[in-house]
């Protein structure tokens, strides 16, 4: 699993988590402050470091990276910037109970106008408003230096270009996007666009 050597799964076992595992079995426990088996997502300081920075940081799988960060509207790294695309999306269990909210965000190198889109894409997950009063209890228990309820887990990955190219073969690279994922990722294109207005 990448550089990462403190992961300590067994042969043949993959880290490859659904959104509501992220959400409910790694990201609201670290929440609450119990702990999580396996412990094997790191805590990171995302936005001091681009995205190719992250093998040897974060939990690498494939050609995914995981992560705990502390959720912040500063997302600018040395040489470009994480810019959200769409709206956030539900994370949904399987009771059919909204655990959680995702985003997606794309990697631009440079500043401002003249910066440049890249194939780097980031999925931060959040706990939703419901969830986070949940925290709670455990600044009662004397933790209330840090509010834990900021924290979200972040899955990055290097969307290739040949996928968008492919007949559909899978080149079982890990990164799969579902209908959905592609058109929260058209959605940025659109700004690019100009429509003619009567």
């Amino acid at each position: 699993m990448g550089e990462n050597s403190s992961v300590n799964l067994p042969p043949g076992f993959r880290f490859c988590p659904t959104d509501e595992e992220l959400v409910v079995h790694f990201l609201q426990r670290k929440a609450a402050l119990l702990p999580c088996h396996p412990d094997v997502i790191p805590d990171l300081e995302l936005y001091p470091h681009d995205p190719w920075e992250l093998d040897g940081k974060a939990l690498g799988e494939g050609n995914q990276w995981y992560f705990y960060s502390r959720r912040t509207q500063n997302r600018i790294t040395g040489n470009g910037y994480w810019k959200p695309m769409g709206i956030e999306e539900d994370v949904i269990n399987s009771r059919s109970k909204k655990v959680g909210m995702k985003r997606y965000l794309v990697f631009y190198i440079g500043e401002g106008p003249a910066a440049i889109k890249t194939n780097w894409i980031m999925q931060e997950y959040r706990l939703s408003k419901s969830d986070s009063s949940s925290t709670k209890s455990s600044k009662r228990r004397g933790h209330s230096k840090v509010d834990y309820s900021k924290w979200v887990v972040c899955r990055v990955y290097e969307r290739n270009c040949s996928e968008d190219e492919d007949d559909g073969d899978d080149d079982d690279d890990g990164t799969q996007l579902s209908c959905l994922d592609e058109v929260f990722l058209s959605l940025d294109d659109m700004d690019e666009i100009s429509l003619p207005f009567n």
